[in-house]
């Protein structure tokens, strides 16, 4: 009995060590490449893949609360790209072209993608580029599995 109410307690009060380690996510910024051409010749600068709204009403917060699935693919993505920096994987670097790619209008486009970490150094915001990925063809992307 005493080993069953051990189990059962953390269920009720969960701990604070929940996460081993607490750490910045890697953010994923995009851009896209004329085909044929270098990276030099991008179309525009890198974007941030699904930024996070300035602000929200209180509406929008309680219906979030209830209902977000794009929230929740983008935790599937930011999953994927802390996989793809620890133990880089061919899955984390399809799933995430595949996501961003979708979002983008269709185009002859190359999509290139990077995984970006911010830190605080005093009063500045430092941006370390921790992965980039090589340039895929935006329309082999939004084919959808053959």
């Amino acid at each position: 009995m005493l080993r069953l109410i051990s189990l059962f307690l953390p269920t009720v009060f969960p701990s604070w060590r929940f996460f081993k380690t607490v750490a910045p996510s890697p953010r994923i910024e995009y851009r896209l490449i004329e085909p044929g051409q270098s990276e030099a010749y991008a179309v525009g600068g890198w974007q941030e893949d699904r930024p996070r709204p300035q602000h929200l009403r209180l509406g929008q917060m309680l219906r979030w609360m209830l209902w977000n699935p794009q929230w929740n693919e983008q935790l599937y993505l930011v999953s994927c790209a802390e996989r793809l920096i620890e133990a880089p994987s061919q899955h984390s670097i399809d799933e995430i072209n595949r996501r961003v790619a979708r979002l983008l209008p269709q185009g002859s486009q190359a999509l290139q993608f990077r995984l970006v970490f911010l830190s605080r150094e005093g009063a500045q915001v430092v941006k370390l580029v921790e992965y980039e990925s090589t340039p895929v063809l935006l329309a082999q992307l939004q084919e959808g599995p053959a």
